[in-house]
């Protein structure tokens, strides 16, 4: 969930001293008329890692709308007339009126999130917490309250060295627990991922935020807020809402941007490492315990970028009786006239057998966000909606992997002319893909969000340089016998 976030997203603070004015200007502009109309009122919780300048983003965020109508809501532990009620009753008694914005710290997620670190409470009751949290949210949602969570994440040596700073200079009274936190980075991490994964909705969305910069930190923060609240009043009705792709002109950097692409293989190397994984995949689905799973395999990627010669070799040490190869194109009327998880649900193959789909239910998420096939909303949802489905693909005991196949944008145009002048291969090549090309960084964005948002524990996503089709074909073969090997 955090692999965007991992990356620095860096505004320096000429950039942003320029743009402070038309933030403020936006957040005004969609505030105002909430306070006069009254039409919703709205909160805004922030979350994430101790050290990552929550309390300075909301700071400026004050300084930047009108503070008459805003209150700040900080939540500790529970005190004796909060410990003799439910939990949320504290939350109840503080939600703010129509017109007004509430800054919610220490929410509802917080006692969740810390009994869960420190073992108070099993994995069993963190769900049923999760479960009651979602249903809060959802009434709340439709009463006209604008729900929009914040997660500020940094990476451990980043929040190492914000926690020293913050210690030289003796200005928090909460050091102490600080510190006792960053010994569970790696656990509140893998918690922060299953709550964001659990618990965003259309209704109530959370928004991962990188915080190394504070300039970008708090760039985004507002311009997310601002969007929010109009689009809100605009629509009347709970609506989906996606992180800016852009902030203050900065397009943020997303975990497709850091792929390199200048990995490579030589021909020898390259086919002794062919034969030594085919072998080895060969022996894999050969095993007895195959039959007690079933495998996945989801090849997506940019036009071009070779998923078709990744899963011939995929396929050729298999046994043909137990794998199918599924080809998925744009939906038949059968299919339309369905939830768009059909057709995937009818190719789910059976234990002990491989169903390899080149693309897949992210295309819900890729080509249909892109193109307008699919609404602001739909392409929204699908994101748990998947999520879901790979859940229960995997708590049968299926192996899920998933790769994205990634080229630049000179080595696609160079692989689209091959393809036209390749009498056999002429019919790769379609005007959609042309005209797919004009789109590039917007199917960028689509494929940055996807991963951040649908790579998890249980199916995470492999990322593979596919510059060089030798280097692609192994690091695909490779990862899939590790997998087979680690569950067999």
């Amino acid at each position: 969930m955090f692999e965007s976030a991992r990356l620095p997203q860096n505004m320096d603070k000429k950039t942003f001293k320029k743009l402070e004015p038309q933030l403020r200007e936006a957040l005004l502009t969609a505030q105002l008329p909430v306070v006069e109309k009254q039409p919703f009122s709205t909160m805004i919780l922030v979350d994430g890692l101790d050290g990552a300048g929550k309390g300075e983003a909301v700071a400026r965020l004050y300084g930047w709308m009108d503070a008459r109508h805003l209150v700040c809501n900080a939540y500790g532990e529970m005190m004796d007339e909060a410990r003799l009620r439910p939990p949320l009753w504290r939350y109840w008694r503080d939600l703010p009126p129509k017109g007004e914005t509430a800054i919610v710290f220490g929410s509802w997620y917080q006692t969740v999130l810390r009994d869960w670190i420190y073992k108070k409470i099993d994995e069993d009751a963190f769900d049923k917490a999760l479960t009651r949290i979602r249903r809060f949210e959802e009434m709340l949602a439709n009463e006209d309250v604008l729900i929009l969570k914040f997660w500020f994440y940094l990476p451990k040596k980043e929040q190492e060295e914000r926690l020293k700073h913050i210690e030289k200079k003796n200005v928090a009274r909460h050091v102490l627990a600080d510190w006792a936190a960053l010994k569970h980075h790696k656990k509140a991490s893998e918690a922060g991922e299953k709550i964001i994964l659990e618990t965003s909705k259309g209704y109530a969305p959370w928004f991962v935020i990188p915080s190394q910069d504070p300039e970008y930190r708090d760039a985004a923060l507002a311009q997310t807020v601002a969007d929010a609240m109009k689009l809100k009043l605009e629509n009347g009705e709970p609506h989906s809402i996606a992180a800016p792709p852009v902030v203050g002109g900065l397009k943020r950097e997303t975990a497709v941007d850091t792929i390199d692409l200048t990995e490579k293989l030589d021909k020898g190397e390259y086919e002794e490492l062919r034969d030594k994984y085919q072998k080895k995949l060969s022996d894999l689905s050969d095993m007895k315990s195959l039959s007690k799973t079933g495998v996945v395999l989801v090849f997506q990627g940019n036009d071009a970028a070779g998923k078709g010669g990744a899963i011939r070799r995929v396929i050729r040490p298999l046994d043909p009786r137990i794998y199918k190869v599924h080809p998925i194109s744009a939906p038949s009327d059968e299919e339309k006239a369905r939830p768009y998880l059909w057709r995937f649900w009818r190719r789910v193959p059976a234990k002990g057998h491989f169903a390899i789909f080149d693309r897949s239910w992210y295309e819900r998420v890729l080509v249909e966000r892109v193109e307008g096939y699919a609404g602001h909303d739909d392409w929204l949802r699908a994101y748990n909606e998947i999520n879901e489905f790979e859940q229960e693909l995997t708590d049968f005991g299926y192996i899920v992997c998933k790769f994205w196949l990634a080229i630049s944008e000179e080595e696609q145009l160079r692989r689209f002319k091959a393809r036209e002048d390749t009498a056999y291969k002429q019919h790769k090549i379609t005007d959609d893909d042309w005209r797919n090309r004009l789109k590039w960084d917007q199917y960028a964005i689509a494929a940055g969000d996807m991963i951040d948002r649908t790579s998890t524990h249980y199916a995470p996503w492999t990322l593979v340089s596919s510059e060089d089709k030798r280097h692609a074909r192994i690091k695909v073969l490779k990862t899939i016998c590790d997998r087979l090997e680690e569950k067999l």
